[in-house]
């Protein structure tokens, strides 16, 4: 796939030089236009043709605003084909894992989680910056959410055949991506959008009142005004002295509707303040959904999220566009009141109390709209992330969906793999795990791979659970729940040691355990922190309690008297990781073997310290 990319990458290349050098063309037309049309208008008053005029000065704006029209057209053309080339770029990057550049995720790591922090869901490399190609604030949030919560059985198979449908429409996922990213703006928030949306109107129940008002006030205002302007073109004539009078009318109107705009002023800079930094994000959803509704889908989950959009007394985009664009315009009075923003703005709405008409249609757009705009964001977050989840699948066609089994405990995989690693160093392994309470007891060397082993088993639960296609060739999985204990860490702030920080964990994995939950875990190095005998002791008791309670899962451990204990006493596999010393290099397989291991390597590694063995 990467030379696909490459290759999309130098044909948006070729679009974008040519793009650039019509840009260039018609920025000159647009030029020449202009003054064209000066020129023409200036020699036609020149020599007196008024009735020329009329007939010229609408046709030269007409064509200055087709030059205007065309050259805009062209500029958003050539701006789509550069985020084209360079979600194509962000393609080649994620296949040669360079993730550092992606958004980590690092807000939605919880140390209390289940498993998030241990298995690289979230932060630098990850599984998120693998996955998201979303470009909203909500699909972030929906993809997270998948992340770190599995889905049942039904939710999986569905987005499964989602994924399997938007994976080969390569083009238009791209072109997805591409409408929504001009709009990213990590500064803005939907929240306050959905906030505001929920929260009751204020004007709107006297909507005839304010109305009534507004127009007797803009038309006393008006009325004043123009008393005014014949008392000065008289005095201009010089048929009557100027008089102070004549102004007290203008005063007292504007004065009260001063007072009126004061009274609203709450109410107006509640709006903007709320909703000023999610224009653009009202412009991202707009493009979103446009393309979301062009496209016709045949599954049925990408079929109701579609619906949403549809109906008959409504169009999704439509009404976006309409709260955009009363926006953009109530935007120019300023968060700063009738003194502040745009003069011109100000200047009306002093004369017309503009603001009365603004709050009106924006609280009678959230009226209608109430039930409906936290639906269409949660359906184009559910499109984003069956997008990121389609683009992955796209990218890796050999990765392959899991089976959903409907027994228990039933975990296999075939040649599987860690998608975190490039695929050149990576080592599959072939991995199976059946009934309740079944546990592996994995032994290994030094950097042998056991940690590795058990991230990728974690990793691709993620994946299979969130209805993903899994680093492997086949896959059996029944939902369990995963828990992971392997990066325990001490905490100076809370006065937590590394060793009571994993106690916390195994007494979170047993609460689950003993909750009657499908439970399969990975454990890393139980009981680090203490000394061998009670590390051992612990070790044994804690396992053959996991077994009783009926979970299932993976330890790993560098202690073979344990490893040989839990096998004669409990339903306990034994599996290693090994590695073998030549001369003075040591070489590993990172493949996973019957038995117990054999050849640790831990002198050998002191011993290439410096370290003098006794």
């Amino acid at each position: 796939m990467i030379e696909v990319y490459r290759r999309r990458v130098a044909e948006n290349q070729v679009k974008v030089d040519h793009d650039s050098k019509l840009l260039s063309s018609l920025s000159l037309v647009r030029l020449i236009v202009f003054v064209g049309a000066i020129c023409c208008i200036l020699v036609i008053a020149s020599n007196r043709l008024a009735s020329l005029l009329v007939f010229v000065v609408p046709a030269s704006v007409f064509a200055f605003g087709l030059a205007v029209k065309r050259y805009n057209l062209a500029a958003r053309e050539q701006r789509h084909v550069t985020l084209l080339q360079q979600i194509n770029a962000q393609e080649i990057s994620r296949l040669e894992n360079k993730l550092a550049d992606f958004p980590s995720g690092q807000a939605f790591i919880k140390r209390e989680h289940p498993y998030i922090a241990d298995v690289d869901i979230f932060g630098t490399h990850s599984l998120f910056q693998l996955l998201n190609r979303t470009t909203t604030e909500a699909g972030q949030i929906r993809l997270a959410e998948w992340l770190a919560e599995p889905a049942s059985k039904q939710t999986i198979l569905m987005r499964q055949q989602a994924v399997q449908e938007l994976a080969p429409k390569m083009d238009w996922r791209q072109d997805l991506q591409a409408a929504g990213m001009p709009f990213i703006n990590p500064k803005t928030s939907y929240d306050g959008l959905l906030k505001w949306n929920a929260e009751p109107v204020k004007l709107l129940p006297l909507r005839t009142q304010y109305l009534v008002a507004g127009i007797v006030l803009g038309v006393a205002s008006l009325a004043s005004l123009g008393f005014f302007a014949l008392h000065l073109v008289q005095v201009l004539r010089n048929l009557e002295p100027f008089s102070i009078y004549y102004l007290i009318p203008l005063l007292v109107s504007l004065t009260i509707n001063g007072l009126v705009l004061k009274r609203l002023k709450a109410t107006s800079q509640e709006i903007i303040d709320r909703l000023a930094q999610n224009v653009p994000v009202l412009a991202g959803y707009e493009a979103l959904i446009n393309k979301i509704e062009s496209e016709t889908f045949t599954t049925r989950m990408l079929q109701d999220l579609q619906a949403v959009f549809q109906n008959s007394h409504y169009s999704a985009a439509a009404e976006i566009r309409k709260l955009k664009r009363i926006l953009e315009v109530f935007m120019q009075r300023g968060s700063k009141g009738p003194i502040g923003g745009n003069a011109f703005y100000t200047i009306l709405n002093q004369f017309f109390l503009l603001d009365i008409y603004w709050i009106l249609l924006t609280e009678n757009w959230k009226t209608r709209n109430k039930e409906n705009l936290g639906s269409w964001v949660a359906a184009v977050s559910e499109f984003e992330a069956v997008a990121s989840l389609s683009g992955f699948a796209c990218s890796n066609p050999a990765y392959t969906f899991p089976e959903i089994s409907d027994e228990s405990d039933q975990l296999r995989f075939t040649q599987l793999g860690h998608p975190l690693l490039h695929s050149e160093k990576r080592v599959c392994n072939d991995f199976e795990l059946a009934g309740d309470g079944s546990i592996m007891m994995i032994t290994g060397s030094n950097m042998a791979g056991k940690s590795t082993f058990l991230r990728t088993i974690g990793v691709n639960l993620v994946l299979a659970f969130m209805g993903a296609p899994c680093c492997m060739t086949s896959g059996n999985v029944s939902p369990v729940r995963l828990f992971t204990s392997m990066r325990t860490q001490d905490n100076l702030e809370e006065g937590v040691s590394s060793f009571y920080a994993e106690l916390l964990r195994v007494e979170q994995l047993l609460k689950l355990a003993e909750s009657g939950a499908p439970v399969f875990f990975l454990l890393d190095e139980m009981f680090k922190g203490t000394n061998s005998q009670d590390r051992y002791k612990g070790g044994i008791s804690l396992i053959r309690q996991l077994s009783e309670l009926h979970a299932s899962g993976i330890v790993s451990t560098h202690d073979l008297e344990l490893a040989r204990a839990t096998s004669e006493y409990l339903p306990v596999r034994n599996y290693s990781f090994n590695s073998r010393v030549t001369g003075r290099e040591m070489f590993f397989d990172y493949k996973l073997t019957e038995g117990l291991c054999l050849d640790f390597n831990a002198s050998e590694l002191m011993r290439k310290s410096g370290i003098k063995l006794i």
